[in-house]
């Protein structure tokens, strides 16, 4: 298979840069609308065992949508080709939009997920953290520092 020319490449980088920005924004939309349930929350109108974790659903969901517009602003500057830059959006993706869905669920059953204990549904939020936001955002966060390293 032929490498894309430098036209497809560039067209296909445009693409992944809408993407992601497109992502940030819906998420970092979704963190606004989930600071509302963080408001409910800590001021005691709506009860949960971890009130914190409104808050942190609404703070994870504004960080990472921050963290998908800097990768989409910093494409031009990775060492990655087309697929692997697609493949480090997708992965930062999901432990972006993993985080704050996790986050959001766990704030309303009442569990922590951070730790594994005798409560089964608390382990079952811990080991999606541990898949789904952990994994990939580890992964992710050096992955990209590495592709910022040096030339393609």
């Amino acid at each position: 298979m032929d490498a894309p020319d430098e036209s497809t490449q560039h067209a296909m980088r445009e693409s992944l840069r809408r993407g992601l920005l497109r992502a940030g924004a819906w998420v970092f939309a979704l963190g606004l609308l989930t600071g509302l349930w963080a408001g409910l929350v800590l001021t005691g109108k709506v009860h949960v065992t971890f009130p914190r974790l409104a808050l942190g659903a609404h703070l994870t969901a504004m960080l990472g949508g921050l963290w998908l517009i800097a990768l989409a602003w910093s494409l031009d500057y990775l060492r990655y080709g087309p697929r692997g830059q697609r493949r480090l959006a997708w992965l930062i993706g999901v432990a972006v939009w993993s985080n704050w869905a996790l986050t959001l669920v766990a704030s309303a059953l009442g569990v922590r997920g951070l730790e594994y204990t005798r409560d089964p549904l608390n382990n079952v939020v811990a080991a999606l953290l541990d898949l789904f936001v952990v994994v990939p955002a580890l992964v992710g966060a050096f992955a990209w520092a590495w592709g910022l390293g040096g030339r393609r």
